[in-house]
């Protein structure tokens, strides 16, 4: 048996829940939601479709504690970025409303995986460890997962080819200082630089639209929630199926290239007990000097929350 809690049934976590029925992945999704007529809504619009689907239970509640534990806890509540704003601006806003939020999670699921979602996800990520005393290896945030898929996609649209056969990262921050692993970046195991069609400039204009897409998307619709919908949804399969599969989370650094202390996106194994391994991905020159300075910015912005 396998128990999802998604705390916050805003567009972004009543979407992960129907990719997650959609899906079938879970035994139970239980939303979680200071408004508990809001989650109701949602529990209600998902279960009167199961009669297309088959084993899961949809469930909904106010507060944590009522819903009791879960094997999975997917955190998507927070102050909603407004257009103009960055992720960083959001910071203290969420690590008030983790600080109460998370000793709480980690009373009531002692044994569970926590899967960070709020922005800025990196941040977060690391306030969440602190607050809830877990091992980092069962706290993590969706990092630059949706990033290097966005990244793959506008690739894949250049080179003619599915997206899943680019193979390719953003890696650092969710966020300004994110950045793309040219040096490793690949299609049939051939360097992108190597196929018919590369061109620099053309490459950096697609990392450009790939580090601007949440904004663009803001101002046109107020809102993303269909493809980090999709992205909860796969790193949770990968955590309740065991699959070992490899995405770029935000993870604490341990002497990482130097650096640690510090959450941020890297190509970790995901399965059933969270993060079973970080991947030292070999970065050239530039692209080290790039990650020392998106986990600077990261670390500097720790530093001077105030909650």
């Amino acid at each position: 048996m396998s128990k999802v809690a998604i705390i916050g049934a805003g567009f972004v976590g009543s979407t992960a829940a129907y990719a997650m029925l959609i899906k079938n992945i879970a035994n139970e999704i239980a939303l979680v939601d200071p408004s508990g007529k809001k989650a109701e809504g949602e529990a209600m619009d998902l279960g009167q479709g199961l009669q297309f689907m088959t084993g899961t239970k949809i469930t909904y509640c106010e507060k944590f504690s009522m819903c009791g534990a879960a094997d999975i806890v997917i955190i998507t509540a927070g102050a909603a970025q407004k257009p103009g704003e960055t992720r960083l601006d959001l910071v203290n806003k969420n690590a008030a409303i983790f600080k109460e939020m998370i000793p709480e999670i980690a009373e009531t699921a002692p044994d569970s995986i926590i899967m960070i979602v709020t922005n800025p996800v990196d941040i977060m990520t690391r306030i969440a460890i602190e607050y809830s005393g877990f091992p980092d290896s069962r706290v993590f945030g969706t990092g630059t997962t949706l990033d290097s898929a966005r990244f793959r996609y506008l690739l894949g649209k250049h080179y003619d080819v599915s997206p899943s056969s680019v193979h390719a990262y953003i890696v650092g921050e969710h966020g300004d200082s994110e950045f793309p692993v040219w040096s490793r970046a690949n299609i049939g195991g051939v360097l992108l630089r190597d196929h018919a069609g590369h061109d620099p400039g053309v490459m950096e204009d697609i990392f450009k639209q790939t580090r601007g897409a949440a904004y663009e998307i803001i101002s046109r619709k107020g809102a993303t929630y269909y493809a980090i919908g999709m992205v909860i949804a796969q790193l949770t399969d990968a955590i309740i199926r065991d699959k070992n599969e490899v995405f770029p989370v935000s993870v604490m650094l341990e002497d990482y290239y130097g650096e640690s202390d510090v959450c941020l996106s890297i190509p970790a194994v995901i399965g059933r007990t969270g993060i079973k391994r970080k991947i030292p991905l070999p970065l050239d020159e530039s692209e080290q000097k790039a990650l020392h300075g998106s986990a600077s910015t990261l670390r500097d912005i720790h530093q001077n929350i105030s909650v």
